[in-house]
């Protein structure tokens, strides 16, 4: 029988510049540094205890209070600006820089998911100049920077406009040009680059748990993860690989068993995606599975 490991994919090359930095967790939320900007959010996760005092967290910039299951409000501690700028640079690959615009968005979110520097990394190590990267459900493009920084031909594949355009502008500070934007629903692309028979060295994917399309259309992940998974295993080239996030509370086991059952020969590293605190404790943020054919 064959053993199945789990690993933690942890975050830890953000470097001396410190563009993001995890201060604190504990009852519930986490005390974030993005840029010059700190920030407290809330963090289901974070079950234990807070380490820094309750006096040193109402000291953060900006705090996101829920008003629903997946919205809210940001309370200002002072003057903060609406958008400002924050920088990667990969402390083992000089070819990795990015940059990207935040902004407190009602959803908590910010325009980036600093976790995602360890896909950013493997991506970075990966492709070669001429590569073909597909990223799908793509928000705010990380991963499509990181493909044309590494010189793959990157599509870029959101039903959100207004993400594509905030995408473009990231690759704009990044310096970079040439992705191509998909403004469509990732599934129905999907059905089309099967049937067109167009192959891709690596597939990136972070489907949500939920969600409206452009014109309302309801999105569930559960009614279609299978059919997700089964075009995306027909649309990589032989020798290429699939990186699959979900923040939907799917564990590793089951995106393992998911992948193993289409694509039973090729080999699957899954785990944890972290974030490692100022304390050195890890903070779980989702799960994480890659695949390589």
């Amino acid at each position: 029988m064959e053993s199945h490991k789990t690993k933690r994919f942890v975050a830890d090359t953000w470097g001396e510049t410190k563009g993001y930095e995890l201060i604190d967790s504990g009852d519930g939320s986490k005390l974030e540094k993005f840029g010059g900007v700190v920030m407290d959010r809330p963090e289901a996760s974070a079950v234990w205890a807070k380490k820094l005092s309750y006096k040193k967290w109402d000291e953060a910039n900006a705090s996101f209070e829920s008003t629903s299951k997946a919205a809210g409000l940001w309370r200002k501690n002072g003057k903060v600006a609406e958008t400002w700028h924050l920088e990667y640079k990969s402390p083992v690959n000089p070819r990795l820089r990015l940059k990207f615009k935040l902004e407190m968005t009602r959803f908590k979110h910010v325009g980036i998911f600093p976790e995602q520097a360890s896909n950013w990394e493997y991506l970075a190590s990966r492709l070669n100049e001429g590569d073909k990267l597909l990223n799908l459900f793509a928000y705010t493009g990380g991963a499509s920077l990181a493909g044309k920084c590494a010189g793959a031909d990157v599509t870029h594949v959101d039903a959100i406009r207004q993400v594509i355009n905030w995408t473009r502008e990231n690759m704009e500070l990044s310096g970079l040009t040439g992705i191509r934007w998909v403004v469509e629903d990732a599934l129905k692309f999907l059905r089309r680059e099967v049937k067109r028979g167009n192959k891709y060295t690596g597939v990136v994917l972070d489907p949500p748990t939920w969600g409206l399309g452009p014109k309302n259309e309801k999105w569930k992940l559960e009614h279609s993860l299978v059919e997700i998974v089964e075009l995306v295993s027909q649309v990589v080239e032989p020798g290429g690989f699939i990186v699959m996030n979900t923040y939907s509370g799917l564990p590793p086991s089951t995106l393992e068993t998911l992948w193993r059952r289409v694509l039973p020969k090729a080999s699957t590293e899954c785990g944890e995606l972290c974030l490692q605190g100022r304390d050195g404790h890890l903070l779980s943020t989702g799960s994480l599975i890659r695949v390589e054919l």
